[in-house]
């Protein structure tokens, strides 16, 4: 593995009986980057998640993190790492101080090192106001900060391991943000960079498609247990093509004369023209924006097919994660991971 690695993953399996969660995933990861983990439910995002923390012991492959293997040295990972689970692990009874000196002490320190620590985490995460209160009196989102704060108690430190050089070098977050309203989330994102721009490497499995786009320095799409896709969020939505033109159709019964004139303005063929009927939507991919922006104006009005709405737009990430994931290698293979 490369000495900028952070973590690095080489034919990673995990079997179930007859079932894979894991089929051969290979992913490495640099330092100090987020690396983004996207899949449907069941492709073995949380399965790796878990090997990685050696929660889990693999079935073949190997993993590195920190320079570590998680199966042959899981002590030492355990003390470079952090993990946030997607269920919040704080104790709502205690107060947010009393939660972070409590896992201060499950980490072997010092009451008065506990305490350092917990006032310096709730400072962080702006969380010193309400450090005294029962946690049933946070908002989803401190509570989710408090959590963040939580995992970050533990590790060996050193360089890209944060403020002061304490917590840990590595930090995985599975589905962070899954229940947060919008605020939440932002909260969570917040904490996140600014973890990151102090030289932790995140690795971040999420279904929220807008979380991978605004965190992720680079994204792994995973199905069926292997990576089917993988760059930054640019560069995947570029495989899919050029731009895109938007129409939204006001008379839903014209809905298949005007994806024939889009079509035809836009010069795709007709599979490449998408349909969502409820939304009257159509969706075709252009070559030349402009161009075809004034040619499908023009079109829709020679055949008298009135448009709510004509927008030009790249493709989403959205777009990206069903068009890897619809006919991922394996799927009648894919577990309950």
């Amino acid at each position: 593995m490369g000495t900028g690695d952070a973590v690095v993953i080489e034919g990673l399996r995990k079997d179930y009986g007859t079932k894979q969660a894991l089929a051969g995933l290979d992913l490495t990861v640099p330092a100090g980057t987020v690396q983004g983990l996207l899949g449907p439910n069941g492709a073995g995002k949380t399965t790796a998640v878990r090997i990685l923390a050696t929660l889990l012991r693999p079935s073949a492959g190997r993993a590195f993190v920190a320079g570590h293997d998680v199966a042959a040295e899981p002590d030492a990972v355990r003390r470079r790492i952090g993990l946030l689970g997607q269920h919040a692990a704080v104790d709502e009874e205690l107060s947010g101080r009393q939660n972070l000196e409590m896992f201060g002490r499950l980490h072997h320190l010092g009451a008065r090192h506990a305490a350092a620590r917990a006032g310096e985490l709730l400072e962080r995460f702006d969380l010193t106001g309400t450090g005294r209160k029962p946690v049933s009196a946070y908002s989803g989102g401190m509570r989710r900060r408090l959590d963040l704060a939580a995992s970050l108690i533990g590790g060996a430190g050193g360089t890209g391991a944060g403020a002061g050089g304490a917590g840990p070098r590595v930090l995985f977050l599975d589905e962070p943000t899954t229940g947060l309203d919008p605020r939440g989330r932002n909260e969570v994102w917040s904490a996140v960079r600014t973890l990151v721009g102090e030289g932790t490497t995140v690795l971040l499995t999420t279904q929220y498609l807008e979380e991978a786009d605004q965190l992720a320095d680079a994204i792994a799409v995973i199905d069926a247990g292997r990576v089917v896709a993988e760059g930054t969020a640019d560069e995947l939505k570029s495989r899919l093509g050029a731009d895109r033109i938007d129409v939204v159709v006001r008379d839903a019964a014209r809905l298949s004369a005007a994806a024939a004139v889009l079509g035809a303005a836009a010069g795709a063929t007709g599979a490449e023209v998408t349909r969502d009927e409820d939304r009257r939507l159509l969706s075709a991919p252009v070559a030349d924006r402009m161009a075809a922006l004034a040619e499908t104006v023009r079109a829709l009005g020679a055949a008298g097919i009135e448009a709510e709405d004509i927008a030009l737009r790249r493709p989403t990430l959205d777009e990206v994660f069903l068009h890897t994931t619809e006919a991922g290698p394996h799927r009648e293979r894919r577990s309950a991971a």
